[in-house]
């Protein structure tokens, strides 16, 4: 047993190297180091490698996402469904085997990394969904939520702060069933950690709240077997297991950075194999070893009857229970559209709290919905009243503190997302979603629909002066493939706004304002189509028109009443979405924006470049692409141009053209 166990561990290796050379791309030396950790990993995980989306599998994630090859071998020998070709083709246009492990693309993948100290984040998200869903559904012995969540990182993911950020959460939360394994081999691509990293690991998690077990050799397969024995067996705090590897073993450049991102090359390569006994052509791996794999997909296998059989048991018991559990599982929502409470407010109130009546709101109607802030709840509005706080102590609040840690915050929203059955948001200042925006690219990337709540979304925040004003973030955040940028103008805009984030396939950023926004005649559901005509010309054609988003499109209404007086016909549109504007019909889009109309103006207290595409050559963006100031926020307005005499000006000067 113990030869097909070494024999296992060695076609990871070696599988992983000759898939690099052959693509003449990737970083072999971790999963030269670490196989034997990825085999120790899976052989005590729980898993059924037909059907990947077993509800009560143990998650695992790769935060050092460069390590894929280490990924794919797993999977291919556990039986997950991945091919010798794939496994050929690792690298190559199209193939299931990215140069980072991709989640809906590989099998068995549960989330997407690449950007270290990510996984680790995810892994924490989902340990908190295992946390939360166990509290919520597990009943008098019925555990149908009990599973563990594995995450893998490297030196690189240690030395981020994200991974800091995490931890430090996790262990403020206890969260028992979340296992870190460090592959601690001390090399990172510029050299030895030594020069750059030489920090107590260890005791700054032990002081973070986590239990720290230590391995001081990679290859003691025994060794590792008991430090995730005694990891699964702690249940007040997470784990972390620090493995002392070396970076290429088996191989001529063991221990040495130049294997961490390039592959070993022809000779290095035989001389691994060489080093390791290994005697079989390229990608060749004996039936023994698929034959041991098997085994432990069998055992899930089993595992998976068993919590079927369980859950059987559970629904007839707890029906009412298990079918919520299936709503939850699967998302389920009402027609939200239609919902009329939503979209009725008593008074005019900034964004922030239209966005928290509505958010409050559709608690009722989305019992998932689970979320928080960095800290700034009462600043976001982001706090769901009728519902507790989720803590250490208290796991049925679904009100999520984050703490200081906005990086962290959106990373691990993309986790509880991942793990299923949660429907999570976040919320901080809209100028602190640069902190967080490597973990909003993920969530677009993976197309998952979380939340952004951003509030203070201009120099509206006054005062707090330009280091709190967003001045680029719109434009940039609009600019990110698949995410919807949202900036309502009043309630009615900004209840389309959440429902369309709740119901959307891909994350959503709701920019909502810290001052007061009148609610308009003519909004509604027509937001939902991104752009609308909120008011429209007398004439048949206008002479100008007025786009404008948020805070802005009051501005535009009066000005479309001072041009009135002037004889000047202008048409208002409201544009609370570029991006579900741009996905309506050509001819809808021709409705609101008549090509025949050259004299446009477009309004928004953010950078102009996202308003040329809409406002055109002879168009003009009020907009501010300088940094703002510290005032209060009407002096502000004024002091850069956002009044209702620049607008009128402005279409005045496009008239003239």
């Amino acid at each position: 047993m113990e030869d097909v166990k070494q024999l296992t561990v060695n076609a990871i290796r070696v599988l992983s190297a000759e898939a690099i050379d052959k693509a003449k791309s990737g970083h072999p030396g971790m999963p030269l180091g670490a196989a034997p950790i990825g085999y120790s990993i899976f052989t005590n995980m729980v898993f059924n490698p037909k059907d990947t989306k077993f509800d009560n599998r143990d998650r695992f994630v790769l935060s050092a996402g460069h390590a894929s090859m280490l990924d794919y071998s797993l999977y291919y020998l556990f039986g997950f469904g991945l091919t010798k070709d794939d496994i050929m083709n690792f690298r190559q246009l199209g193939a299931r085997t990215a140069g980072h492990p991709e989640y809906g693309v590989c099998p068995g993948v549960e989330t997407s990394t690449g950007p270290l100290g990510q996984g680790v984040a995810n892994a924490v998200g989902m340990a908190i969904a295992e946390n939360y869903l166990a509290n919520k559904f597990n009943k008098d012995g019925f555990n149908i939520v009990d599973h563990y969540t594995y995450c893998l990182c490297g030196d690189g993911c240690m030395q981020e702060g994200i991974e800091n950020e995490a931890a430090s959460l996790a262990g403020s939360l206890k969260l028992g069933k979340l296992i870190l394994i460090y592959d601690k081999n001390d090399i990172t691509i510029e050299g030895n950690t030594n020069i750059t990293f030489t920090e107590d690991v260890a005791r700054r998690h032990e002081a973070l709240g986590w239990q720290v077990i230590k391995v001081s050799d990679a290859n003691d397969l025994k060794a590792l077997a008991r430090a995730i024995k005694k990891a699964k067996a702690e249940t007040e705090k997470p784990s972390l297991i620090i493995v002392n590897s070396k970076i290429g073993f088996g191989s001529p450049l063991v221990g040495s950075a130049s294997c961490h991102g390039a592959p070993l090359g022809a000779e290095n390569l035989a001389a691994l194999k060489q080093n390791l006994g290994w005697n079989y052509e390229p990608f060749e791996v004996p039936e023994e070893v698929f034959k041991h794999c098997r085994k432990f997909g069998n055992k899930g296998k089993k595992a998976e009857k068993a919590w079927k059989a369980l859950f059987k048991a559970y629904s007839e018991k707890y029906p009412e229970l298990a079918k919520e559990y299936e709503n939850w599982k699967a998302r389920k929502l009402p027609d939200l559209k239609n919902i009329d409470e939503l979209w009725n407010f008593e008074k005019d109130d900034a964004s922030r709290g239209y966005g928290a009546t509505v958010l409050n709101k559709l608690a009722n109607y989305v019992p998932f919905l689970i979320g928080g802030s960095a800290d700034l709840a009462p600043a976001n509005k982001s706090n769901i009243k009728a519902r507790g706080s989720y803590s250490a102590t208290d796991k049925s609040g679904s009100n999520m503190h984050f703490g200081i840690r906005e990086h962290a915050m959106a990373a691990i929203c993309n986790g509880m997302y991942l793990h299923g059955g949660l429907l999570p948001y976040c919320a901080t200042f809209a100028v602190f979603s640069d902190y967080m925006k490597n973990a909003m690219r993920m969530s677009a990337i993976m197309e998952l629909p979380v939340t952004y709540i951003l509030t203070h979304d201009s120099i509206g925040v006054g005062e707090d002066g330009p280091t709190h004003q967003p001045i680029e973030h719109l434009a940039g955040l609009r600019t990110m493939p698949n995410m919807r940028v949202y900036r309502p103008a009043d309630g009615r805009e900004t209840t389309a706004a959440w429902i369309s984030a709740v119901t959307g396939k891909n994350p959503s950023c709701l920019f909502l304002s810290r001052q007061t926004l009148p609610m308009l005649d003519g909004s509604g559901k027509d937001a939902f189509r991104g752009g609308y005509i909120l008011q429209d010309s007398e004439k048949k054609t206008p002479d100008v028109i007025l786009i404008a988003t948020g805070s802005e499109v009051s501005l535009a209404v009066k000005a479309k009443a001072e041009l009135k007086n002037e004889g000047i016909d202008a048409r208002v549109v409201s544009m609370p979405c570029l991006e579900d504007f741009e996905n309506q019909s050509a001819k809808y889009k021709e409705s609101v924006l008549p090509k025949s109309v050259r004299a446009r103006v477009a309004v928004e207290a953010g950078a102009t470049a996202t308003w040329y595409k809409y406002v055109g050559l002879d168009g003009k963006v009020v907009g501010i692409d300088t940094f703002g100031a510290s005032a209060p926020a009407g002096k502000l307005f004024e002091k850069f141009g956002f009044t209702v005499d620049a607008v009128v000006a402005a279409a005045k000067e496009v008239l003239n053209k």
